[in-house]
């Protein structure tokens, strides 16, 4: 990846300009870049999904958004073609953005789309997870476990966490998880299991499923739940603990939901930011010339939150 420049954008009638402050890194960014992922854009592009900004330009037709406003990128389910948001300013459809409320920060905001949109769906859409129930966030330090982590308190559940950093622990211990251990401890299942005192967790939500899936399946109670959210290559599993516990196994993709399930998604997650119950955490910040080394940090075990990219 190489900084260039290109022609400034002409928003058609449904389009806009977005003016970008911070765009989101994500692992699936990578994925993408290396030609490693099922979206295989034609070269060159600009990546980058997720990010926010201020409205620089409106179509004619627009009349939800205006110039200046505060906005969010998201995946709106339809499908509409979009420029990347690692770059100074980006074009998408007016569909894709949604306002950012003032006490979250740009830098949070490029933490919205698809961290706290995946934990949003698979906690809820995908697990139906219900309040007073267990869950346990399996990588709960980075940016979709932390989502996940301050969704599932929010809506009243009991929160346990797995991360590999001193540093990891203390932040999920701060968004308000009721158990975090260390997962390159040995002896951490059995601390979660005991702490569930025999039952078993009611949901998992794992971001490793190639390390972790034949584990969280002893962890799970009956009828318990497990949602693949991040995945890096083939695992063996016991299909006995499944069967035992009349468990289920459920996988998720972002970019197969909906347009009416990603706008109910995100109405949620924009209540949320305004009464303060979810709180992005930042973990780094890169200038677009570092955008290759925002890479190499995203794949790096024991991220801690979103990492960012300021243009």
């Amino acid at each position: 990846m190489r900084v260039e420049e290109t022609p400034s954008f002409t928003p058609s009638a449904s389009q806009v300009v977005v003016r970008v402050r911070a765009a989101g890194v994500n692992p699936v960014d990578t994925y993408i870049r290396s030609g490693a992922y099922a979206i295989k854009p034609p070269l060159p592009f600009t990546p980058g999904i997720d990010g926010a900004g201020e409205i620089a330009a409106v179509g004619a037709d627009v009349k939800q958004v205006k110039e200046g406003d505060r906005v969010y990128l998201f995946n709106d389910g339809s499908g509409a073609a979009r420029t990347g948001t690692y770059a100074e300013y980006m074009l998408c459809a007016a569909t894709q953005v949604r306002a950012l409320p003032k006490n979250v920060s740009f830098e949070q905001g490029a933490a919205l789309g698809v961290p706290y949109g995946t934990a949003m769906y698979a906690l809820v859409n995908i697990a139906h997870a219900r309040p007073g129930e267990t869950v346990l966030v399996h990588g709960a330090s980075g940016g979709v476990g932390i989502a996940a982590v301050q969704l599932a308190k929010a809506h009243g559940m009991t929160v346990f966490g797995t991360a590999g950093s001193e540093r990891g622990i203390q932040a999920v211990k701060e968004q308000g998880a009721d158990l975090v251990v260390n997962h390159h401890e040995s002896g951490y299942l059995e601390k979660i299991a005991s702490a569930t005192g025999g039952r078993g967790c009611d949901v998992i939500l794992e971001m490793n499923a190639h390390l972790n899936l034949d584990k969280d399946l002893t962890l799970l109670g009956r009828r318990g739940r497990v949602v693949l959210i991040g995945n890096r290559g083939r695992i063996e599993i016991d299909p006995r603990a499944v069967m035992a516990r009349e468990a289920a196994v459920l996988g998720m993709v972002l970019f197969n939901v909906a347009a009416a399930d990603c706008h109910l998604v995100h109405n949620g997650i924009v209540n949320g930011l305004a009464t303060g119950a979810l709180r992005p955490i930042v973990g780094q910040s890169f200038p677009l010339a570092d955008a290759p080394l925002a890479h190499d940090a995203v794949m790096k075990p024991g991220a801690l939150g979103k990492i960012v990219i300021v243009p």
